[in-house]
């Protein structure tokens, strides 16, 4: 799988990013290219990185509770939106880290799929424990051009993400490819039966029940592609070493890309600091993006989660 380049203007509008309210244009502008050989390298500028608790908060926000959940639980509580929105996030750590390279790698994904329309059933708002990490593939796209028509177009992208903020032995880049591995070894099914139990019982506003089905009964429509990646997320002074001795994927495993982010810890801190204020924001925010026109995707059965 050889992902296209993205440029700093590169106006694709994607399905989730809508919902979620994210500006794609002004998040493309945080990365540049660096290098595709032998594995894609990208590297967050760091000024524009600075930007992303003001620029992502409140799609990140959205990954956890969607807004209507949000205002059912504060008023049924009687407490601020911020209090909901501090229960549904992992505390600062290790999970908190792995949460923001999951959310940051979904976002970057959203930018450079092509086709435009990317559905995302963003997992992290099923977690059973929010000291824990979500369970199953990191990481799962759906495009679906044609929808409500299935068509040999259909893709699933399925991405495993580490992360990497501070100095230690732990290698990401072997450890997510031997993620990846898991996830084209079956995990990947497992986690679209998941989700579909989730937005069955749940409910979901992000992806249908017959958009998963069209991929766990793949018999009944026109072979769709099915691309993974792995993706490490390293903050930029490790990330020499780290490429240094990492190895790409065989030839048709899967794409392996690499984000280099300036001071990777405080930029997570930073954005769910972010993802906590903008709750008692909502009534000032549009679920939209300005200037950028597309459908929504259309509610699935149960509400949302």
């Amino acid at each position: 799988m050889r992902l296209p380049a993205i440029y700093p203007h590169d106006a694709v509008v994607a399905r989730s990013a809508i919902i979620l309210g994210l500006d794609l244009d002004a998040f493309a502008a945080s990365f540049v290219d660096v290098s595709d050989t032998p594995f894609l390298v990208v590297r967050a500028d760091a000024k524009e990185s600075q930007k992303w608790g003001q620029l992502l908060g409140i799609p990140a926000r959205r990954c956890y509770i969607s807004d209507d959940k949000l205002v059912e639980r504060s008023q049924a509580a009687n407490v601020a939106r911020s209090v909901i929105t501090a229960a549904k996030i992992p505390d600062p750590g290790s999970v908190m880290s792995g949460d923001f390279g999951e959310i940051l790698t979904a976002f970057y994904l959203a930018i450079r799929s092509r086709p435009a329309l990317v559905i995302d059933p963003a997992r992290w708002r099923y977690k059973a424990d929010r000291r824990k990490a979500a369970p199953g593939s990191d990481v799962v796209q759906l495009m679906l051009p044609r929808w409500p028509d299935s068509s040999a177009d259909d893709r699933i992208l399925c991405a495993e993400v580490k992360t990497k903020a501070t100095k230690g032995s732990f290698d990401p880049i072997e450890a997510a490819g031997a993620g990846s591995a898991t996830d084209r070894g079956g995990r990947l099914v497992n986690t679209l039966e998941w989700l579909k139990d989730k937005a069955l019982t749940d409910g979901s506003d992000l992806v249908e029940i017959a958009q998963l089905d069209r991929f766990l009964q793949a018999i009944d429509h026109p072979q769709a592609s099915w691309e993974f990646c792995a993706v490490a997320v390293i903050d930029s002074d490790f990330v020499r070493d780290e490429i240094a001795k990492g190895t790409a994927p065989m030839h048709g495993e899967c794409a392996l890309i690499v984000i280099s982010v300036p001071e990777l810890k405080k930029r997570y801190t930073e954005l769910f600091d972010a993802i906590v204020a903008s709750a008692d924001q909502l009534d000032r925010t549009p679920n939209t993006v300005p200037g950028q026109s597309v459908a929504t995707a259309t509610l699935a059965p149960g509400g949302s989660p």
